[in-house]
């Protein structure tokens, strides 16, 4: 394979709320971090283990006021993106290093109570390429009639 890919799926929860920086020209950055947990049972000791890994997120333009909006600390949000390291001279003068995910995709997962859910923004696009339709997801039942159809496959 000669291509190579930059892809980061995460699924976690808001560690902080959405902290907005704005620029010249309108345009705004959004950041923020989300903790993803990882469990095991320790084989000698029988003790549940959990290790949090915590990823700082970035989300530009209309996505990064959207996530203002409607994202608070603890929400479990889904995110999609690319790994993106930048360095930077600290006020000491040390070079300093970060490893942010730039958010391409998201999805709000968690369920807000109260207020007007017959359009929620449960969805959202950093960039400006049209959001695909996401699938219905439903559960089959299980005395439910079989229907035909005469699609073909």
């Amino acid at each position: 394979m000669s291509g190579t890919l930059n892809k980061v799926m995460l699924i976690g929860h808001l560690g902080d709320e959405v902290k907005m920086h704005y620029f010249e020209g309108g345009n705004c950055i959004g950041r923020f971090p989300i903790a993803t947990n990882e469990s095991y049972t320790n084989r000698q000791t029988g003790e549940k283990v959990t290790n949090t890994e915590w990823h700082n997120i970035v989300v530009r333009n209309k996505a990064a006021e959207v996530c203002e909006k409607y994202l608070s600390k603890g929400d479990l949000i889904y995110i999609e993106g690319r790994l993106k390291t930048r360095q930077w001279q600290g006020e000491d003068g040390v070079t300093r290093y970060t490893t942010e995910v730039q958010a391409t995709d998201f999805t709000f997962l968690s369920n807000k109570g109260g207020g007007d859910m017959s359009n929620p923004p449960m969805q959202g696009r950093s960039q400006s390429a049209p959001a695909a339709s996401p699938e219905p997801t439903s559960t089959p039942q299980m005395d439910a009639p079989e229907v035909e159809d005469d699609l073909p496959f």
